[in-house]
């Protein structure tokens, strides 16, 4: 199947133990790995990486997402505080730096992609085309997530924030601003809202009142999803060459801007309230075994294995790159900067507590909510409120669109290593991909995308899970052999 020799013609001969095992095989089993070697063998075009810090910031900028900053924060406090790092770094150890170091390891020795993979055991190949189609749908919505900022930074142009106060002709009468919120009863009225909450419902969102209702377009937010395409095109127009210099900026300023904000968040009043609410152990949770799943949730959604991005960008490495060390780097800074965005996240949300009166538990939320309602109505609350307000939206941004176009250019490289001949039209190919991911992502942006967005989630997670199993069983019929 993959012959370091035919695959690798710049790494020199190498007598493996891979030839040999396959050498001593059954005639029928040796005349299928000669077959596949001749598929396989890498195309002079294919190309590699410029250096391997281009490959280690794809990867942390694959892996460091939106969800460092809007889950893991929340997911903490909420299962022990400081006692949660305990399963979450346990889970790191035990299951996330064997997973990465798994899918460097396959993309690193066959230079395919997530479908060719597979022909380490032709059997699960079906997988490789799971990975495709999940990625598929995946970068669908996911850049509609990351066209929110957008219309966030586009709404900065006016003199005041617009979710500063209930005045705005969105706002319902359940409107209530952040501090009048401690001074209103709960007992008799739930439904009150932030201003921030109002704002992204019934402005950005424009959410209809159930699934069947589509609602139409919502114009603005569909010109930023097309504004996000154009720059997942513009990133990935030349395959890894663009995408090795793009991570540069993409991967390494969200650590920037999160640091500025770190500074800013500890310097608010209130703010130690919030991180000591963060890290206070809660030993007893240790006891309770949801922690521990949502731990290792946490690490194998966090780093992306079983998506196909590891193994493409792995397979464009040279081929004797330490893969080991990658592994571990990787998965340490991706846990170390969630971590960190709790400091970030929760210094703020102590700052929103001291201001509003409302206690800590109460601001804290978790996904959108967090990133697209709390923090901003703490932002608000800011002196200078839209330079902290353009530097977490484009944060946010940024950290989206690296984890997209990651993704695309897996399955752009996977399509083409079945199909050698498109390489030629890899450009042509790109276009298409973009166009047609575009096009199916619309849906998403109608007043019904909420919908849309739930259940493109809870399926893709659970796929994802399966994908991951079948290629942890590949991997291992393939070196017991």
């Amino acid at each position: 199947m993959f012959s370091r020799n035919n695959s690798h013609p710049d790494n020199g001969t190498v007598d493996d133990a891979y030839t040999q095992v396959y050498t001593n095989t059954k005639p029928a089993v040796a005349e299928s790995s000669a077959a596949g070697a001749q598929t396989t063998s890498r195309d002079a075009n294919r190309g590699q990486w410029a250096s391997k810090t281009e490959f280690m910031l794809s990867c942390i900028g694959y892996a460091v997402g939106i969800g460092n900053v809007w889950r893991f924060p929340y997911l903490c406090y909420r299962s022990g505080g400081g006692a949660f790092l305990v399963p979450y770094l346990l889970m790191l150890f035990l299951c996330g730096i064997p997973l990465f170091f798994m899918e460097i390891t396959m993309g690193q020795f066959s230079s395919v992609g997530c479908i060719g993979v597979f022909r380490l055991a032709p059997l699960f190949k079906g997988a490789g085309f799971a990975i495709v189609i999940v990625n598929l749908i995946c970068t669908c919505y996911y850049s509609v997530i990351i066209s929110y900022p957008i219309m966030f930074l586009s709404k900065l142009l006016s003199n005041k924030l617009p979710w500063i106060d209930c005045q705005n002709k969105w706002n319902t009468e359940y409107c209530v601003e952040v501090l009048d919120l401690g001074k209103r009863n709960f007992t008799h009225h739930t439904g009150f809202r932030t201003p921030a909450d109002e704002f992204f419902h019934f402005e950005i969102l424009k959410i209809s009142d159930s699934i069947e209702d589509l609602g139409g377009i919502v114009w603005p937010l569909f010109w930023c999803l097309i504004f996000v395409w154009l720059s997942v095109y513009v990133c990935i127009i030349r395959g890894i060459k663009t995408v090795g210099k793009v991570v540069y900026f993409t991967a390494v300023f969200p650590f920037f801007i999160l640091f500025v904000l770190f500074i800013r968040g500890i310097t608010l009043p209130g703010a130690m309230k919030g991180i000591l609410f963060y890290i206070k152990p809660e030993w007893s949770r240790l006891l309770d075994l949801k922690v521990w799943a949502d731990a290792a949730i946490q690490i194998f959604f966090s780093l992306g294995p079983g998506w196909g991005g590891i193994v493409n960008m792995a397979s464009y490495n040279n081929f004797r790159n330490n893969a080991r060390g990658d592994s571990f780097v990787i998965p340490i800074v991706n846990c170390a900067t969630s971590i960190f965005a709790g400091f970030v996240v929760f210094s703020v949300l102590g700052f929103l507590s001291h201001q509003s009166g409302i206690p800590v538990a109460t601001v804290a939320t978790s996904g959108p909510g967090l990133a697209f309602v709390t923090y901003p109505q703490a932002i608000a609350m800011l002196p200078v409120p839209h330079l902290w307000a353009a530097l977490f939206f484009f944060m946010l941004f940024l950290l989206g669109l690296d984890s997209v176009f990651v993704q695309i250019e897996a399955i752009i490289s996977s399509v083409i290593d079945e199909i050698p001949k498109l390489r030629k039209h890899k450009a042509l190919v790109t276009l298409c991909s973009v166009i047609i991911m575009c096009l199916m992502s619309i849906i998403m942006v109608t007043r019904v995308r909420k919908y849309y967005l739930v259940y493109s989630y809870c399926e893709l997670t659970d796929s994802q899970a399966r994908i991951m199993r079948y290629t942890t069983v590949c991997f291992r019929w393939f070196s017991s052999m």
